[in-house]
């Protein structure tokens, strides 16, 4: 096969690849209108195990010493059969491990050489074997524009030994004799191609490639290229065969993207949203109904004994409106003064207002809102219970007063706060009626 053999071949593998691309668009035209329950069993992240991923390939085509980059040991090339065996597992969509055996020739020249020769031989011929493990990349797994992949591009690149016997021509036609006192050299040598694999069926694909192999030595072509490593080409087709039962598909042929597009449209998942919404609309519904107030007096309707309260009343917990005594003697200015600032008294233990204090409260409300002077409300307790209980209870009905006196209209502002606990009793705490005396809030 001569030069021009092989750029016809390459031209005629163009226009068969894009004919098969044409087609291929089409045909995806149909695959993006299928329904999900036409799709594989398999799901997103279930592993391997779900797929066939084991494979076994031959190819056969041609080796070329020349590649057009880095140093090559001859001018001219001169084509030679080349052929191959493939073991591989695809461990994932994107990446799988390949064991690849490759033999044949590597044959080249410097015929018209204008330097004569470029390391002291006319010619060379090479018979190489070689074992690598690669690795191969999928390109083509993930498709946008694709239900079901039909061609994939891949990239490899590994590693292995090279072993391989070199013989030189010193001049056009002396005949070629063994290099390197005939041994056969081992070296290692490194392959990093790309391809495009073509579905024939699910388990069946053709491949057509192109991968150079950097060889780690220097005598690959018969005479030494130190500093240069040696290295050749090889351009191949070949059949991939998958083994699998029927059941599963084919990892490579599989699009994950279109997998998790399935999964969102899956008839069970669909059912678990919307009764999820249903639940979650019910929620709502069930905290607008808590929250919802319709008199506007500051309790729930579920909670209101009172509904329908006037705007602006005060109401208690119940909702119901809070009904203040209202003094019906009249009295002096100075009676009304020191009734406002009387002492509260309170329950044992508790600092619940008794409804005998409103009438003092409102009339030091008056005061207070009319003045702007500000008081220290100062909570007391009897001696009954523990010294820090009685410290809390004497805050506590010092707040239940402030508390009244801030819903009246008393600015808060003007309103402190101090506790005393037991302490600095106004009566006898061993005696009931000074125990009663004792529990208190006084305004300082």
């Amino acid at each position: 096969m001569n030069y021009s053999t092989l750029k016809k071949t390459v031209a005629l593998s163009a226009v068969a690849l894009m004919a098969f691309g044409a087609a291929n668009a089409q045909s995806s035209t149909t695959d993006t209108t299928k329904m999900s329950s036409e799709t594989s069993s398999a799901k997103v992240f279930g592993g391997i195990g779900q797929y066939n991923h084991w494979s076994v390939g031959i190819n056969v085509g041609v080796t070329n010493p020349l590649v057009n980059f880095g140093h090559n040991a001859v001018t001219h090339t001169q084509i030679q059969l080349g052929y191959g065996v493939s073991v591989r597992d695809q461990l994932s969509h994107f990446f799988g491990l390949e064991l690849n055996y490759n033999g044949g020739k590597v044959e080249g020249n410097d015929n018209g050489y204008k330097f004569g020769t470029k390391y002291g031989q006319d010619a060379f011929s090479t018979k190489n074997n070689q074992v690598t493990l690669n690795g191969i990349i999928d390109f083509g797994s993930v498709s946008f524009g694709h239900r079901n992949n039909s061609v994939d591009f891949y990239g490899s690149a590994g590693a292995g030994l090279a072993f391989y016997k070199p013989t030189t021509e010193a001049t056009a036609g002396s005949g070629f004799v063994p290099a390197n006192d005939g041994s056969t050299t081992k070296e290692l040598v490194a392959p990093v191609g790309v391809g495009v694999k073509f579905k024939l069926s699910d388990n069946l694909a053709l491949n057509v490639g192109y991968t150079v192999n950097f060889i780690q030595g220097y005598n690959f072509s018969g005479a030494s290229t130190y500093p240069f490593f040696d290295h050749y080409s090889y351009s191949y087709a070949g059949l991939e065969y998958t083994f699998g039962p029927s059941s599963k598909k084919n990892v490579d042929w599989v699009n994950p993207i279109a997998m998790m597009y399935d999964e969102l449209y899956d008839a069970a998942l669909r059912q678990e949203v919307e009764a999820l919404k249903g639940r979650v609309t019910n929620v709502e519904t069930a905290v607008a109904d808590l929250k919802k107030d319709s008199d506007g007096d500051g309790v729930a309707d579920q909670f209101d004994k009172c509904p329908n309260t006037p705007a602006g009343s005060v109401v208690d917990g119940s909702g119901c409106v809070i009904v203040f005594p209202k003094d019906t003697v009249k009295v002096d200015s100075a009676k009304a003064v020191a009734k406002a600032y009387s002492n509260i008294q309170f329950e044992f233990d508790s600092s619940v207002l008794r409804t005998s204090s409103y009438p003092a409260l409102d009339a030091s409300s008056a005061d207070l809102r009319s003045s702007g002077k500000t008081i220290t409300l100062a909570g007391y307790a009897s001696s009954e219970g523990t010294a820090a209980h009685n410290m809390r209870l004497s805050r506590d009905r010092a707040n239940s007063v402030k508390t009244y006196l801030v819903n009246s209209g008393v600015e808060a502002k003007h309103l402190k706060i101090k506790a005393y606990g037991e302490t600095h009793p106004i009566a006898d705490n061993s005696t009931e009626e000074g125990r009663v005396a004792n529990r208190r809030v006084e305004f300082h």
